[in-house]
């Protein structure tokens, strides 16, 4: 070999090794503010642009890519690479997740909605269903057992339900629609200005979501212990952009996500539900707690024919739907 060729090898070598790798950057669609519920995404962009030197970054928009509701659709088609988006919000086009959503499952803590999520996800039925969006779940937001929160004359009873507009969204409507309450559905950010206004005398969210949306400021009650479920909210990514991710990239991804969702549980479990009690305080909210009577008796009317009521639904569309609502029960139980 000439020292010629020996030179132009050698010279080749030490400009590959030099060459910077391809920097990648996801734009990531979330709404309203960073809060509790968007504590694990922010983490997640954390760690992995410090696991990539900064290599590979999460661009995250709180409201300036797509509307909430809309999240999954932008997901489809590559308008962004990573959103998160609630189950109840478009049925029709998650329905194998809303198994999740379905009214008084047992779920008691932040740890087991996670656990059961994840579980669920990765059901190949889930996998297909998502994958008609071309989306990848990637993890779930762990909430906690919603309550409601009113204006106007407290419930004493299950009764003084009748009639109320509340807004409540997938299982939690259907248990509401169980007391004769008139269930409403709209997204959170709207949540406020319908309270206010009197379109809705009462709202469901998880404890974040009332101080995050305002609704702790016009309330004057809340129900401590109604408990009649949670919403699902998975982070999904595109699957295209997941698959075009470098090994190096997507290894840092995939591997952030426990220590994310772990973040994401302790902050919850602390700093929001330590200030919850104080707040409600503060704001002289009356705390509306029912005798143990009245919410077995509430969880017996709905919780058998909702659940009964999903499986032949979601059958009927060719879903496995006793087998993932089975797969549920089991992991709870």
């Amino acid at each position: 070999m000439s020292v010629t060729l020996r030179n132009l090898i050698a010279g080749s070598f030490i400009l590959s090794l030099a060459a910077p790798v391809h920097a990648t950057e996801w734009d990531v669609s979330l709404w309203g503010k960073r809060r509790a519920f968007t504590e694990h995404v922010e983490k997640l962009a954390e760690l992995v642009e410090a696991k990539t030197n900064g290599e590979f970054k999460l661009k995250l928009s709180y409201g300036g890519l797509s509307k909430n509701k809309e999240n999954l659709d932008g997901i489809s088609i590559g308008a962004f690479e990573m959103a998160q988006f609630c189950a109840g919000y478009h049925r029709d086009k998650n329905p194998s997740i809303t198994v999740l959503e379905l009214p008084f499952l047992g779920v008691s803590t932040l740890e087991q909605e996670r656990e059961l999520s994840q579980k669920v996800y990765q059901h190949p039925a889930v996998v297909a269903d998502m994958a008609r969006w071309n989306a990848t779940l990637l993890m779930p937001s762990p909430l906690p057992q919603y309550n409601i929160i009113g204006v106007g004359d407290a419930p004493a009873t299950l009764a003084d339900f009748e009639g109320m507009t509340v807004r409540a969204t997938g299982g939690i409507g259907k248990a509401m629609a169980a007391v004769e309450a008139v269930p409403t559905s709209m997204s959170a950010s709207e949540v406020r200005q319908a309270l206010d206004s009197g379109v809705v005398k009462a709202v469901a969210f998880a404890p974040h979501a009332h101080m995050s949306f305002g609704t702790v400021e016009t309330a004057n009650w809340w129900t401590t212990n109604l408990n009649p479920g949670t919403v699902n909210c998975p982070v999904v990514v595109n699957t295209d952009a997941l698959n075009d991710l470098s090994e190096v990239h997507k290894s840092a991804l995939m591997g952030s996500v426990d220590e994310a969702l772990d973040h994401y549980i302790a902050k919850y479990n602390g700093d929001t539900m330590d200030a919850w009690g104080p707040m409600l305080d503060n704001k002289g909210i009356k705390r509306i707690t029912f005798d143990d009577s009245a919410i077995e008796a509430f969880k017996d009317k709905v919780a058998g024919p909702a659940a009964d009521e999903w499986v032949n639904d979601n059958t009927a569309k060719g879903l496995p739907a006793k087998e993932l609502y089975e797969l549920v029960k089991s992991n709870i139980n």
